[in-house]
């Protein structure tokens, strides 16, 4: 008569906590696939919730004190004229007011631009303690500037650029030029950023610098006892022109914040969807851990349905190991991800990418996600293979010859050929369009095909380990032994190769797309850009003012023109382009499909898609409306030409730029030169990095040099994708160790047999390496094949963007395919080693 277990789960609960306490290596892999997935989520979070509080606190000192701001609703204009902003103040129910005006600086040291990284550099004015509104600024050492060509700036800026109060410094504006001032103090802020430079004029020299004299950028508000911000708001708005806003402090700071949120959005979608990909790949490292567990323990489990144990009673063990699995990896996890999160501004700051200090945010979600993230996936991918054991029969389980890798793939074939006809389907329709709708469709049909080869895998790794196996050949028996063993568990031999086809699936398309946008920006350089040389300046601030005139000087030079940018409004919709002083011809190539460059006047050129879009045809006349929507401009049409993206979408003539955008404001993006045909080439480079020399932040190119400029900004997003993917290909590497790992102690009484029959412990590695070998490139070459498929309708999709060349990384691909078999050698290494030690007698012996 069989035992009966006591009803408590209190005995079954003890077999899964000693089963995992008699696995500790088993144990460390699977949590360690845990921590790994939920500490970048958690790390992401951290991350954005720091920036997110600190900038809160920033903003709320930007604007606490104001009842009411008046400012520009777009940077394209001069702003709030003074004649305005005196009658804005002298109305009777404001107390104080602030007429502000600041901009970009760069400061000179040693001949060299200070750095700031991504941190503003800024000018503005000093405002006294009687005249602030809200805290004024805190005065650490020395005194207020007092005059023209005084400034104080902020204790971390001086440190940053070595400067003490007394020194004389060298100052870029760079609309206006170059200026020396002297430091007469230095001030705190409330909360610091890192990189921040901030000087502060007297408000005479403010408002010469940084406007043309009769505007200022904003004007800031406070009333009087009694008067709410919304009824002060009120009585402005009826004096203020619609083309600027007129807001309360608490709507400042509400736009602030929403405008903070949407950037960093950016940062924490970015992370998250790598912390996504970790996970995933993890998923498939613990399904295959329990998956091989349950395998292990059929006997064991048999044992216990037979004296009693009911198949709720097994089933619960496996996920009660989960659960204790998850738990732990998801406390680890925690901890990892704040410690990511905090090595992670560290490093930024290293690089002087200008981010806030302050504590670190760690918000209950963030806890909360991580449990449920953690504890969810894990449990989740122990359920299948739990109640796939539940259901054995016991006598049937305790046969030697049962295994589970017997059951039929048919199933998951069918469902994977079922999902892959719409998935191709979806990515063939959706490469046929460009923009959202064309990404939109090759996203959902790259979704189906992943699925689709994640449930047909199992039914694609004999043939393709077979195929592969040829490779093997030369090692003999040693090699067909290796080829027999990754395809005897199709099932197996798949979830383990998958995790790696995950990370070099990004990692191909990634390299696809980074690839594909420098030959396309080499090409549109080559057949776009006539001028000999180009001189570009930071993206923050572009060419300073005055450069395109001391070039144009310069003994040799035929001809300098500022490329400048453009933005208006056709019919309420945007559109954004460029101008170029003195025309485009000798300068800029254009594909005409319609008219020509000839651009006299209040003229214009648009490309084919405007064209469109408006109804433009050559001789039409058409209102432009202004950035900053304080009115419009009437030109004329006066050509069509082919997608160019190095000017946009419109080109203007000069005069038709400076009706559109005031001249105090427009951004120098380069300056494009050409060569007197009888100069020296060599020495007029030389000539013109002389010239430029003041200007300090000017680069001077070639062609082929601002092609090279180009590709490395692409190269230095790419290095970041690269480094957050290396997550994925780790978690893949992890996962072939773990489940060669596990494979070892399945097999342990074949590997026992084998090696009485006389097997050495050196055949046996080399088995293992080979198996281990193939498994790897099975899963690097389904990752590049769809890799290469995805980003070909990525590609396609994006042509309108300026992707307008396929490129593929062939050495990349290369060096991938043949890196995935030394990956999967030295993720053999241990597993291999371990095996190799197996005692012949004991492991047959072993039931």
């Amino acid at each position: 008569m069989p035992v009966t277990l006591a009803p408590s789960r209190s005995p079954m609960t003890k077999v899964s906590l000693r089963n995992l306490g008699a696995h500790k290596l088993r144990l460390f892999l699977t949590v360690l696939a845990v921590v790994l997935g939920t500490a970048f989520v958690t790390g992401s979070f951290v991350f954005t919730d720091t920036l997110k509080k600190t900038f809160d606190q920033i903003f709320s000192g930007d604007s606490q004190g104001v009842d009411v701001r008046v400012s520009l609703q777009n940077e394209a204009s001069l702003g709030v004229p003074l004649d305005l902003a005196d009658e804005i103040v002298d109305l009777p129910n404001v107390r104080a007011s602030i007429k502000y005006a600041g901009g970009q600086i760069i400061i000179i040291k040693d001949g060299a631009a200070v750095q700031t990284g991504g941190a503003p550099s800024l000018g503005q004015p000093y405002l006294p303690p009687d005249s602030a509104i809200g805290q004024p600024i805190e005065l650490i050492e020395g005194r207020a500037p007092a005059e023209p060509g005084e400034v104080i700036i902020n204790e971390s800026g001086a440190e940053r650029a070595g400067l003490s109060i007394g020194d004389e410094v060298e100052v870029l504006v760079p609309n206006v030029g170059n200026f020396d001032l002297t430091i007469t103090g230095t001030y705190s802020l409330a909360v610091d950023v890192g990189g921040f430079v901030g000087m502060q004029f007297v408000e005479e020299q403010a408002l010469e610098l940084f406007s043309d004299g009769s505007h200022v950028s904003r004007v800031d508000l406070a009333a009087v006892d009694g008067v709410s911000q919304e009824q002060l708001r009120d009585e402005v708005a009826e004096l203020v022109p619609d083309a600027y806003n007129v807001q309360t402090g608490a709507e400042v700071q509400a736009q602030q914040q929403d405008e903070l949120e949407q950037n960093l959005s950016f940062i924490n979608y970015f992370l998250l969807a790598f912390g996504a990909i970790a996970l995933v790949v993890g998923t498939f490292i613990i399904y295959n851990t329990f998956a091989m567990i349950v395998a292990q323990r059929l006997r064991e489990m048999a044992l216990l349905r037979a004296i009693g144990a009911s198949r709720m009673q097994v089933s619960r063990s496996v996920i009660l190991e989960a659960l204790v699995v998850g738990v732990i990896g998801s406390v680890i996890g925690l901890f990892a991800g704040i410690g990511i999160a905090y090595s992670l501004r560290v490093l930024l700051d290293v690089f002087g990418l200008g981010l806030p200090g302050g504590p670190l945010a760690v918000q209950p979600r963030t806890i909360a996600v991580a449990f449920a993230v953690g504890i969810l996936v894990t449990v989740v991918s122990a359920y299948a293979p739990a109640r796939r054991a539940s259901r054995i029969p016991p006598v049937a389980a305790m046969r030697e010859e049962f295994s589970s890798a017997a059951e039929s793939i048919r199933t998951r074939t069918i469902i994977g050929a079922a999902l892959a006809v719409p998935g191709i389907a979806l990515l063939i329709w959706g490469a046929q369009y460009t923009g959202q709708p064309g990404v939109t469709r090759v996203g959902i049909g790259a979704a189906l095909l992943i699925v689709a080869v994640l449930f047909a895998t199992p039914a694609l790794a004999t043939p393709a380990i077979n195929a592969l196996g040829v490779v093997a050949k030369p090692f003999g028996p040693i090699g067909k032994l290796a080829r027999t063993n990754a395809m005897r568990n199709p099932r197996r031999t798949a979830a383990t190769a998958f995790a790696l086809t995950l990370g070099l699936m990004l990692v191909t398309l990634i390299g696809v797309l980074g690839t594909s946008a420098k030959v396309s920006v080499d090409k549109l350089i080559d057949q776009g850009v006539e001028a000999d040389y180009v001189l570009t300046g930071p993206m923050q601030t572009g060419v300073p003012a005055g450069v395109t005139q001391v070039v144009d000087r310069v003994n040799g030079v035929d001809r300098a023109a500022a490329l400048t940018f453009a933005g208006g409004f056709i019919n309420d919709m945007g559109i954004n382009g460029s101008s170029l002083t003195g025309g485009v011809d000798g300068m800029l190539q254009f594909n005409m499909v319609d008219g020509d460059t000839n651009m006299d006047g209040r003229t214009i050129i648009v490309d084919e898609g405007a064209a469109e879009r408006f109804g433009l045809s050559v001789g039409d006349e058409v209102e432009i409306e202004r950035p900053a929507r304080d009115g419009s401009i009437e030109v004329t049409v006066s050509g069509i030409f082919e997608r160019n993206q190095v000017v946009g979408a419109m080109m203007l003539s000069p005069s038709a730029m400076d009706a559109l955008i005031p001249p105090f404001v427009q951004t120098t993006v380069a300056v494009m030169v050409n060569v007197d045909p009888d100069a020296n080439v060599e020495q007029l480079r030389s000539d013109l990095e002389e010239a430029t020399e003041r200007f300090v932040v000017v680069q001077v190119m070639d062609r082929e040099e601002f092609k090279g400029q180009q590709a490395q900004q692409i190269d230095l997003i790419l290095s970041l994708l690269y480094a957050l993917l290396a997550l994925a290909v780790v978690i893949a590497i992890l996962g072939i160790i773990n489940t060669l790992a596990l494979s070892v102690v399945e097999r342990k009484r074949e590997i026992g047999m084998l090696r009485a029959v006389g097997m050495h412990r050196k055949q046996l590695r080399q088995t293992i390496y080979i198996e281990s070998a193939l498994i790897a490139v099975f899963g690097a070459t389904l990752g590049v094949a769809l890799g290469l498929t995805f980003g070909w309708a990525l590609v396609q999709t994006l042509r309108d963007e300026g992707l307008t060349v396929l490129a593929v990384p062939w050495v990349q691909v290369s060096i991938m395919l043949v890196g995935s078999a030394v990956v999967g050698v030295l993720a053999a290494l241990w597993p291999a080693s371990r095996a190799a030690r197996t005692k012949p007698l004991e492991a047959i012996a072993d039931v």
